[in-house]
């Protein structure tokens, strides 16, 4: 099934219709077995308009759609699935003007569609960091010229690039998983809880100078880069280079595609790149089979969109 397309031609080509969408969608949730969103329970009746629960304290209609992204949708599984190919495949996403072009729809159903497309690429339950990890944190906002009066002088008298930007905080295991969190502090009330609940203790926590990190050395390793001295690395292969990476690679990607991102929808943005991070070494027919398996339970209403 993921060997079928390797392009958004081809893609096109394979999704021929809703037909095929429809089946291919059910495989990928249920397989040969229809599971009720409503009760959980396996096995359904098949009905000339979707599945009936086969469990008399249920007995609910339901189709291949419900409890999914595409619960409602008025736009074709096609496009959906041609939006969800792109979003993951361009290394540094894709603009909702872009996406309205290249699938002839209007500008707000792009940046509807994409923002579904990503909170369905929400991982919900990730798994336990490990072994070697590194913390780092970064700001998300404009740069110190295109900033407003009030905010120049906050950053002349503070002398620091955080005035009036987002935090966000990361965890990347090396050779593996990265998580990313937005905070409205960057402070070790908010960080800390969040290292403690993803990487395993014990583990071998790598993070630069900054005091929010102070007392983690009481559950990891605790190996500080003192960037503020220029330093970088040290021996034992001690560095957060991997982790800056990462960031060059989100900034890029909102710079250079988006442009600028509100702090409200921010924390989806990270999970657009940090699920493309974490699905780099596959093809990208691959990603997007990946992709497809999350649309369980993570529908978002446009009223909640913009509330």
């Amino acid at each position: 099934m993921t060997t079928q397309f390797k392009s958004l031609l081809q893609l096109f080509d394979y999704f021929k219709d809703d037909a095929t969408c429809v089946k291919y969608l059910a495989d990928s949730r249920w397989g040969d077995t229809p599971s009720c969103p409503h009760c959980g329970n396996v096995g359904a009746y098949v009905t000339n308009r979707g599945y009936k629960c086969k469990a008399k304290e249920c007995a609910k209609k339901f189709s291949v759609t419900t409890g999914t992204i595409f619960e409602n949708t008025k736009i074709s599984l096609r496009y959906w699935f041609a939006a969800i190919y792109l979003a993951t495949a361009h290394k540094k996403g894709i603009s909702s003007l872009q996406l309205s072009r290249d699938l002839n729809i209007t500008q707000k159903t792009a940046w509807f569609l994409l923002h579904r497309v990503r909170e369905m690429l929400t991982n919900n339950a990730p798994q336990m960091l490990e072994g070697t990890v590194e913390v780092d944190e970064t700001y998300i906002g404009g740069k110190h010229r295109n900033k407003h009066s009030k905010a120049r002088r906050l950053l002349n008298e503070k002398g620091t690039g955080a005035i009036n930007k987002t935090p966000v905080v990361a965890m990347l295991q090396r050779d593996g998983s990265i998580i990313t969190i937005v905070t409205p502090l960057a402070n070790g009330d908010s960080i800390k809880p969040f290292i403690y609940a993803n990487v395993k203790p014990g583990s071998t926590v790598i993070t630069d100078g900054f005091g929010a990190y102070k007392g983690l050395d009481k559950t990891y390793t605790h190996e500080v880069v003192m960037h503020s001295e220029n330093e970088y690395v040290r021996p034992g292969n001690i560095h957060t280079n991997t982790l800056e990476g990462f960031w060059s690679h989100l900034k890029r990607g909102i710079i250079g595609t988006f442009h600028q991102v509100s702090p409200k929808h921010l924390h989806r943005y990270c999970h657009e790149f940090g699920f493309k991070y974490n699905t780099r070494k596959v093809l990208d027919t691959v990603r997007f089979t990946d992709a497809i398996k999350n649309v369980n339970g993570k529908r978002l209403t446009y009223a909640k969109l913009i509330s």
